[in-house]
Formats: structure tokens, sequence, C-alpha cells
């Protein structure tokens, strides 16, 4: 008993000085890794700071008086909470008409782009159509040209046939320029796309566009939510084309009306200030009821 109590308290001896080892070496390798991580931590949390800066400027300075700004400066916390800035924006520039305007332009711009990527990536993607890759291509250069480069003949072409101060001209540019960058989108997604669910389909008797509605779209149907997500912010943030061809208040957007509060000379900053915090806001809040659907549709596909 005393030879096998003897080998039973060496094995625990040697067992816990194992551990005990192990545990420093676990020490050892925890500390570096922490720190590593905290300072990435630290990192991000300044870039976020840096990023969100002028949102946070926006607000400081959208609750100022003239007087307050022109004496304080932008960086100063208000005395009081001023909200004429806001009265003002929304008199001056007749913000429900800017506001529904903005509103039907981005929200019909953005149908017409899914709709039409869609169908091309559905072409492109699953479809048998020669020279597939360089369509995709050209659709990719068309994404990288500068709207300037052929503001000219849109403008003869909107002109002529009437459509000079029409809000559809914009629904129609935006749209085809946003389905540049969807088709090449729903293109690359949909060349991986399941044979076997395109079989099954062509076995029971299922059509083209059968197949399209019953079996592509459902699948793609987070991936077209990212893009209607995507197309309505950018058509919403939209300021060239419709500097170009928007002219009378009626049609004018929200980007527009807050560039009218510019003057040559005069320039009220905590007004302009607000308007955008105004402008803001709707996009806002639209990404806010979506981003779960924003986030189900990147994650879409990533998992098998």
């Amino acid at each position: 008993m005393s030879a096998s109590s003897s080998v039973k308290t060496g094995i625990q001896a040697r067992m816990n000085r194992i551990e005990q080892r192990d545990r420093v070496k676990q020490s050892k390798t925890r500390k570096p890794i922490n720190l590593l991580r905290w300072v990435i931590l630290i990192a991000c949390v300044l870039f976020a700071i840096l990023i969100l800066s002028p949102l946070f400027l926006m607000v400081l300075n959208a609750f100022k008086t003239s007087q307050d700004y022109t004496q304080n400066g932008p960086l100063s916390m208000p005395h009081e909470l001023y909200f004429g800035g806001l009265v003002n924006f929304w008199k001056a520039t007749d913000f429900p008409i800017k506001f529904w305007n903005s509103l039907w332009i981005s929200v019909v711009s953005a149908l017409l782009s899914v709709v039409l990527s869609l169908f091309n990536a559905y072409a492109l993607g699953i479809g048998r159509v020669r020279g597939s890759s360089v369509i995709i291509a050209l659709f990719m250069i068309l994404t990288m040209l500068p709207g300037e480069g052929f503001i000219y003949p849109l403008f003869y072409m909107f002109n002529a046939v009437g459509m000079g101060n029409s809000q559809w001209t914009i629904v129609i540019i935006c749209g085809i320029i946003n389905m540049a960058f969807g088709t090449y989108l729903l293109s690359s997604v949909m060349s991986t796309f399941p044979k076997e669910l395109l079989e099954a389909a062509q076995i029971d008797g299922a059509g083209r566009w059968r197949t399209l509605r019953d079996v592509v779209f459902p699948i793609m149907k987070s991936n077209c939510a990212v893009l209607f997500i995507f197309f309505f912010i950018w058509t919403w943030n939209e300021f060239y084309f419709t500097l170009i061809f928007l002219v009378s208040g009626d049609t004018q957007t929200i980007p527009l009306a807050i560039a009218s509060l510019q003057g040559d000379r005069i320039m009220d900053v905590p007004t302009i200030n607000a308007g955008s915090l105004i402008s803001l806001i709707p996009a806002f809040v639209f990404f806010l009821i979506f981003q779960r659907t924003l986030t189900k549709g990147i994650t879409a596909g990533a998992v098998k």
C-alpha cells in the first residue's frame, strides 16, 4: 500500500507540474493576444469617431442661431436649442414637395434598376448568351464612366423628346446607370446557380419565365433587396443629373433644395445644417427598416 500510494503521489505531483507549466505558457501567450485585441479595438473606435465627426458637427450646428455660429464657431456647443433653422428650411424650400419628389424618384428608379438587373443577369448568368463576359465588361465600363462625359447627348436627347424638365428623366438615367452595376453583381451570383434546380424545373415543363418567377427569383430575393436599398440611397443623394434636368421648383429634389440655400456671398450655415439633417432622416429610417434584409442579403450565398 505504501509503494502504490507513493507511485500515485509521484504521478499526481508530475501532473500538477505539467498543468502549472501549461498555465504559465497560456498566460504568456494570452497577454500579447489580449493587448493586440485592445489595440485593434481602440483603433476601430477612433476610426469610427473620425468618420462620424462630420455628422456630429452637422447635428451640433443645426440647433444654433446664426449669431451663435458666427461668434463661437462650429465646434462650440449651442447656448440654447434653436429650432428656427429647421423651420426656415422647411418654409424656404417647400420641403413636403421636395420630399415627395425625392421619395418617388428614388423608389421608382430603384425598382426599375432591380427589375432590369434581374432580367439581364438571368440572361447572362443562366441563359446561353454568346459573349456574356464581354457584355458584362461593357456594363462595368458604363459604371466607371463619369456622368459629365455623356451629359450633353442625354440633355439634347431628352429635350428633343420634351422631357427636359421631367422627373421621369432622372428615373430613366439613374435606373440605367444603377442597372449596369446590378447586372454585374447578380450575373456573378447567378453564374453559380445550382444547375440541378434548373434541370428539375425543365423536367417539370417550366418555361423560362416560370423558371425565373418560381425558381430563380425566390432564391435571389435577398440579393435583389440589397440592390434595391443601395439604389434607393444612391438615387436619393443624386445631385448632378437633377441639377441639369430639373429646372422648376415643383420638380426638384432635396439635394437641390439644400444647394439653393447657398447664395453667392451669403450662406446661412445653421439653416443648411438643419436642412441636411432633415434630408438625412428619411434615408436613415429607410436603412433601419431594411437593416435585417440588408444583412441577410449580404450573407446570402456565403454558406451553402
